[in-house]
């Protein structure tokens, strides 16, 4: 049964199909539902490296997005759950 919150069925089962979250997927699915394609596609890829990122700021952006067990995380765990978000 089709989820009536998600605006592009396709584009999310795609997307969890390689491995996105729910969430990510959902939020991309009516991204481009929205907007189209090619206005999110251009959106994207503004935001820094987080090879680039210190340990701290790579905390407050996992804080922000609401990932779990971050407090305990290494820094090269922070980059993971915040790259599979």
């Amino acid at each position: 049964m089709p989820n009536p919150s998600i605006k592009d069925e396709k584009t999310y089962e795609e997307i969890r199909t390689q491995g996105g979250s729910k969430e990510k997927a959902a939020r991309i699915a009516n991204a481009s539902a929205n907007e189209g394609r090619k206005k999110v596609s251009a959106r994207g890829g503004r935001s820094g490296s987080y090879d680039d990122m210190t340990k701290d700021e790579l905390y407050d952006r996992a804080k922000k997005i609401g990932i779990d067990g971050r407090s305990s995380m290494s820094r090269s765990e922070l980059v993971k759950a915040l790259r599979n978000h």
